[in-house]
Protein backbone atom coordinates (compact mmCIF):
# COMPACT_ATOMS: atom_id res chain seq x y z
CA UNK A 1 0.00 0.00 0.00
CA UNK A 2 3.14 2.23 0.72
CA UNK A 3 3.90 2.34 -2.90
CA UNK A 4 0.50 3.77 -4.09
CA UNK A 5 0.94 6.73 -1.52
CA UNK A 6 4.37 6.95 -2.98
CA UNK A 7 2.94 8.75 -6.03
CA UNK A 8 -0.81 9.38 -4.87
CA UNK A 9 -1.90 11.77 -2.05
CA UNK A 10 -5.45 12.78 -3.21
CA UNK A 11 -7.35 9.64 -2.24
CA UNK A 12 -10.28 10.36 -0.21
CA UNK A 13 -10.76 8.09 2.72
CA UNK A 14 -13.29 5.35 1.01
CA UNK A 15 -10.78 4.80 -1.62
CA UNK A 16 -7.84 4.76 0.85
CA UNK A 17 -10.21 1.99 2.72
CA UNK A 18 -10.92 0.40 -0.68
CA UNK A 19 -7.40 0.07 -2.01
CA UNK A 20 -5.69 -1.59 1.24
CA UNK A 21 -8.78 -3.87 1.50
CA UNK A 22 -7.46 -6.00 -1.80
CA UNK A 23 -4.53 -7.53 -0.34
CA UNK A 24 -6.65 -9.66 1.80
CA UNK A 25 -9.37 -9.88 -0.48
CA UNK A 26 -6.74 -11.01 -3.19
CA UNK A 27 -4.85 -13.47 -0.60
CA UNK A 28 -7.92 -14.91 0.07
CA UNK A 29 -9.45 -15.89 -2.91
CA UNK A 30 -6.47 -16.74 -4.75
CA UNK A 31 -6.02 -19.82 -2.32
CA UNK A 32 -9.30 -21.01 -3.96
CA UNK A 33 -9.19 -19.38 -7.58
CA UNK A 34 -5.62 -18.98 -8.74
CA UNK A 35 -6.15 -15.24 -10.58
CA UNK A 36 -2.89 -13.77 -9.65
CA UNK A 37 0.40 -16.21 -10.25
CA UNK A 38 1.50 -17.22 -6.38
CA UNK A 39 5.01 -15.44 -6.48
CA UNK A 40 3.34 -12.23 -7.29
CA UNK A 41 0.43 -12.21 -4.66
CA UNK A 42 3.01 -10.65 -2.23
CA UNK A 43 3.58 -7.67 -4.51
CA UNK A 44 0.45 -6.97 -5.69
CA UNK A 45 0.40 -3.20 -4.99
CA UNK A 46 3.04 -2.92 -7.47
CA UNK A 47 3.08 -5.10 -9.79
CA UNK A 48 -1.03 -5.15 -10.36
CA UNK A 49 -2.66 -2.37 -8.53
CA UNK A 50 0.27 0.34 -9.70
CA UNK A 51 0.86 -0.89 -12.73
CA UNK A 52 -2.75 -0.69 -13.36
CA UNK A 53 -2.85 2.34 -11.86
CA UNK A 54 0.00 3.73 -14.82
CA UNK A 55 -3.45 4.35 -17.27
CA UNK A 56 -4.64 7.10 -14.05
CA UNK A 57 -1.39 8.89 -13.89
CA UNK A 58 -1.50 9.07 -17.54
CA UNK A 59 -4.69 9.83 -18.84
CA UNK A 60 -7.51 11.15 -16.63
CA UNK A 61 -11.49 10.34 -17.82
CA UNK A 62 -13.64 12.42 -17.16
CA UNK A 63 -16.65 11.99 -14.85
CA UNK A 64 -19.21 10.31 -16.57
CA UNK A 65 -17.03 8.23 -18.99
CA UNK A 66 -17.99 4.86 -19.80
CA UNK A 67 -14.86 2.25 -19.86
CA UNK A 68 -14.37 -1.09 -21.10
CA UNK A 69 -11.85 -3.58 -19.55
CA UNK A 70 -11.15 -6.31 -22.30
CA UNK A 71 -9.91 -9.77 -20.34
CA UNK A 72 -9.92 -8.45 -17.13
CA UNK A 73 -8.55 -11.56 -15.68
CA UNK A 74 -8.84 -10.74 -12.07
CA UNK A 75 -9.94 -7.63 -12.43
CA UNK A 76 -6.67 -5.78 -13.51
CA UNK A 77 -6.60 -2.57 -14.60
CA UNK A 78 -10.43 -2.28 -14.24
CA UNK A 79 -10.45 -2.81 -9.97
CA UNK A 80 -8.00 0.05 -9.59
CA UNK A 81 -9.02 2.11 -12.07
CA UNK A 82 -12.72 2.32 -10.75
CA UNK A 83 -11.41 3.10 -7.77
CA UNK A 84 -9.72 5.87 -8.54
CA UNK A 85 -12.51 7.10 -10.88
CA UNK A 86 -15.17 6.71 -8.60
CA UNK A 87 -17.46 8.79 -11.54
CA UNK A 88 -16.46 6.86 -14.60
CA UNK A 89 -18.30 3.75 -15.42
CA UNK A 90 -16.47 0.54 -16.13
CA UNK A 91 -17.52 -2.74 -17.80
CA UNK A 92 -15.05 -5.21 -16.94
CA UNK A 93 -15.09 -8.20 -19.01
CA UNK A 94 -13.64 -11.60 -19.61
CA UNK A 95 -14.03 -15.37 -21.04
CA UNK A 96 -13.24 -16.70 -18.02
CA UNK A 97 -16.22 -17.20 -15.70
CA UNK A 98 -14.18 -18.20 -12.78
CA UNK A 99 -12.06 -15.35 -12.38
CA UNK A 100 -14.85 -13.22 -12.90
CA UNK A 101 -16.35 -15.07 -9.44
CA UNK A 102 -13.23 -13.13 -7.83
CA UNK A 103 -13.70 -9.87 -9.68
CA UNK A 104 -17.24 -9.65 -8.85
CA UNK A 105 -16.66 -10.50 -5.26
CA UNK A 106 -13.71 -8.30 -4.75
CA UNK A 107 -15.78 -5.24 -6.15
CA UNK A 108 -18.66 -6.04 -3.68
CA UNK A 109 -16.93 -6.48 -0.78
CA UNK A 110 -15.69 -2.98 -1.63
CA UNK A 111 -18.10 -1.26 -2.04
CA UNK A 112 -17.66 -0.26 -5.84
CA UNK A 113 -20.91 0.79 -7.37
CA UNK A 114 -19.29 2.13 -10.59
CA UNK A 115 -18.24 -1.70 -12.15
CA UNK A 116 -20.34 -3.49 -13.85
CA UNK A 117 -18.81 -7.30 -14.36
CA UNK A 118 -19.45 -9.42 -17.73
CA UNK A 119 -18.65 -13.13 -18.37
CA UNK A 120 -18.32 -12.19 -22.26
CA UNK A 121 -15.73 -11.96 -25.02
CA UNK A 122 -15.08 -8.25 -25.90
CA UNK A 123 -16.09 -9.43 -29.85
CA UNK A 124 -19.38 -10.56 -28.48
CA UNK A 125 -20.85 -7.47 -26.94
CA UNK A 126 -23.62 -5.35 -28.85
CA UNK A 127 -25.64 -2.19 -28.91
CA UNK A 128 -23.62 -0.70 -26.18
CA UNK A 129 -20.31 1.81 -27.09
CA UNK A 130 -17.31 3.30 -24.63
CA UNK A 131 -15.37 5.87 -24.25
CA UNK A 132 -11.78 3.76 -23.90
CA UNK A 133 -10.85 0.17 -24.04
CA UNK A 134 -8.23 -0.51 -21.51
CA UNK A 135 -6.33 -3.68 -21.22
CA UNK A 136 -3.62 -5.47 -19.54
CA UNK A 137 -1.27 -8.04 -21.16
CA UNK A 138 -4.24 -10.09 -22.78
CA UNK A 139 -3.52 -9.81 -26.62
CA UNK A 140 -1.53 -8.69 -29.52
CA UNK A 141 -1.83 -5.06 -30.41
CA UNK A 142 -3.48 -6.33 -33.48
CA UNK A 143 -6.37 -8.25 -31.92
CA UNK A 144 -7.11 -5.89 -29.20
CA UNK A 145 -7.47 -3.13 -31.79
CA UNK A 146 -9.67 -5.35 -33.51
CA UNK A 147 -12.09 -5.89 -30.93
CA UNK A 148 -11.78 -2.63 -29.38
CA UNK A 149 -12.60 -0.07 -32.59
CA UNK A 150 -16.06 -1.67 -32.79
CA UNK A 151 -17.35 -0.66 -29.50
CA UNK A 152 -15.40 2.61 -29.02
CA UNK A 153 -17.30 5.63 -29.69
CA UNK A 154 -15.64 8.87 -31.34
CA UNK A 155 -14.80 11.83 -28.37
CA UNK A 156 -12.55 12.93 -25.76
CA UNK A 157 -13.46 11.81 -22.62
CA UNK A 158 -9.71 12.56 -21.19
CA UNK A 159 -8.04 15.52 -21.08
CA UNK A 160 -4.61 14.11 -22.24
CA UNK A 161 -5.99 11.65 -25.12
CA UNK A 162 -9.10 11.34 -27.12
CA UNK A 163 -10.89 8.17 -26.78
CA UNK A 164 -9.39 5.15 -27.76
CA UNK A 165 -7.20 1.84 -26.22
CA UNK A 166 -5.18 2.07 -23.94
CA UNK A 167 -3.31 -0.91 -23.05
CA UNK A 168 -0.43 -1.81 -20.68
CA UNK A 169 2.30 -4.28 -22.83
CA UNK A 170 5.83 -5.43 -21.82
CA UNK A 171 8.74 -6.63 -23.87
CA UNK A 172 10.12 -6.11 -26.94
CA UNK A 173 6.98 -4.76 -28.92
CA UNK A 174 8.29 -3.58 -32.03
CA UNK A 175 6.76 -6.70 -34.55
CA UNK A 176 3.95 -6.72 -32.87
CA UNK A 177 3.47 -3.02 -33.86
CA UNK A 178 4.45 -3.49 -37.27
CA UNK A 179 1.73 -6.36 -37.47
CA UNK A 180 -0.98 -4.23 -35.75
CA UNK A 181 -1.23 -1.95 -38.80
CA UNK A 182 -1.57 0.81 -35.93
CA UNK A 183 0.94 4.03 -34.99
CA UNK A 184 0.29 3.95 -31.61
CA UNK A 185 1.56 6.37 -29.24
CA UNK A 186 3.93 4.71 -26.31
CA UNK A 187 4.53 5.62 -23.02
CA UNK A 188 7.37 3.99 -21.21
CA UNK A 189 5.79 3.22 -17.39
CA UNK A 190 9.00 3.47 -15.32
CA UNK A 191 8.32 7.36 -17.12
CA UNK A 192 5.72 7.30 -14.20
CA UNK A 193 6.57 5.61 -12.00
CA UNK A 194 10.01 5.27 -10.81
CA UNK A 195 10.38 1.15 -10.07
CA UNK A 196 12.40 -1.44 -11.85
CA UNK A 197 9.97 -3.61 -12.05
CA UNK A 198 8.19 -1.13 -14.74
CA UNK A 199 11.61 -1.13 -16.75
CA UNK A 200 10.17 -2.67 -19.99
CA UNK A 201 6.51 -2.16 -19.16
CA UNK A 202 4.66 0.39 -21.67
CA UNK A 203 1.65 2.03 -21.52
CA UNK A 204 -0.03 1.46 -25.40
CA UNK A 205 -2.45 4.29 -27.15
CA UNK A 206 -4.21 4.00 -30.16
CA UNK A 207 -6.93 7.12 -30.75
CA UNK A 208 -10.43 5.92 -32.06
Amino acid sequence: MDIILKYFDDFTETQLTQFAALKELYETWNQQINVISRKDIDSLYERHVLHSLSIAAAANFNDGAEIVDIGTGGGFPGIPLAIYFPNVSFLLADSIGKKLKVVQEVADAIGLKNVTVVHSRIEDIKNRKFDFAVSRAVAPLADLWRWAKPVLRVGHKSEEYGNGLICLKGGDLAQEFADSGVKPRVLPVNKIFDETSFDDKYLVYVPR
